[in-house]
């Protein structure tokens, strides 16, 4: 026969009270909880998941939608939350839009549906009329990564215009003055590339049409076309920003198979600390965005609204995003009379 809570009171000698607030995510006193947990294991209990969410009204599930679950970075994020939903005493449902809005719409209303308390989103594009069946059945969604304009929900970005500020003037304090983006069409690639234009504009330095290279979306294609296209040049530039991690492998596999190496031939600056930037000689200077403190802000502020926070206006919160050294830009300022 199936462990009761009964079972559990009769092993640690508590109050049903206190053993059901844990198991309904509560917080008790530490050695109370050591006392439960040994219990649980003991006894193998097992709680009934359908009989608990009709009475508290909670699945505890979180449904996170993902832009694409082939990402390296949606899949550090992935892990981060896991760790931190389980904490709270939550599970999480995963969906992958896979670059498709319509895909996106399709997977927040299959959350809905299956009664999740709230969801996380990666967005596929800007449209908030993907939120609709969350918005109808009050089910809280916090953004991640992006904002959706108009979309009424709290959002945890990096400080991606200013980052990329950073980024362009890193390049320029090693001397650079030919400076070229590769940067997708999205909403953290445009925001980026913004910040790549407010860096160019307050050190004076040209932005000629070639050294600005765009697709629709970040991908490892994007970043290889865009250094075909620069490296085909006749006064090719110096030091390139690239905008996202796709990007930056892209680029890297296209000097790769011309032989041409950073940061002799061509300096390099990218968003996101993952493997590429570890593992290639020499290290690639990047952009490390916070991803830990991404998901923690996100866990955060969507635990807030599912417990009932419903009276304070939709958050918006940017994270500062630093510079993680390596050896991809080389000094140049003996160079400077090669600017364009």
């Amino acid at each position: 026969m199936a462990s009761t809570i009964k079972d559990i009171k009769s092993e640690t000698g508590l109050a049903l009270a206190t053993i059901s607030k844990y198991l309904n995510g509560g917080n008790v006193r530490t050695e109370n909880r050591e006392k439960i947990e040994a219990a649980i294991k003991k006894l193998d209990y097992r709680p009934n998941e359908m009989a608990r969410a009709l009475i508290t009204k909670k699945t505890r599930t979180i449904g996170f939608v993902i832009n694409d679950i082939a990402s390296q970075f949606s899949g550090i994020l992935l892990r981060y939350t896991g760790q931190l939903l389980r904490k709270h005493g939550y599970s999480m449902m995963i969906c992958d839009s896979a670059h498709d809005p319509q895909l996106e719409e399709k997977n927040i209303r299959f959350c809905v549906d299956k009664k999740v308390d709230g969801i996380l989103l990666l967005p596929v594009g800007m449209d908030s009329g993907n939120l609709s069946s969350a918005k109808a059945a009050n089910v809280p969604v916090v953004l991640l990564d992006r904002e959706v304009p108009g979309s009424g929900c709290d959002c945890i970005t990096i400080d991606n215009r200013e980052a990329a500020r950073r980024a362009v003037n890193e390049l320029a304090r090693h001397g650079h003055t030919r400076i070229a983006v590769i940067h997708s069409e999205e909403y953290t690639g445009n925001e980026r590339y913004l910040g790549y234009l407010d860096a160019m504009r307050e050190h004076d330095l040209p932005i000629p049409d070639d050294y600005i290279y765009s697709g629709p979306m970040h991908s490892t294609q994007l970043g290889y076309r865009g250094m075909e296209k620069l490296m085909a040049l006749e006064e090719p530039p110096t030091a390139i920003m690239m905008t996202n991690y796709e990007v930056s492998l892209g680029v890297v596999m296209a000097m790769n198979e011309e032989g041409l190496k950073c940061p002799e031939d061509f300096s390099l600056l990218g968003f996101d600390e993952l493997t590429l930037a570890l593992v290639v000689r020499p290290k690639i200077t990047v952009v490390a965005q916070p991803m830990e403190e991404i998901c923690q802000e996100g866990v955060r502020l969507l635990m807030a609204r599912v417990d009932g926070e419903t009276d304070i206006p939709p958050r918006r919160i940017s994270i500062y995003a630093g510079i993680a050294p390596g050896e991809s830009v080389r000094e140049i300022r003996t160079d400077r009379t090669q600017a364009g």
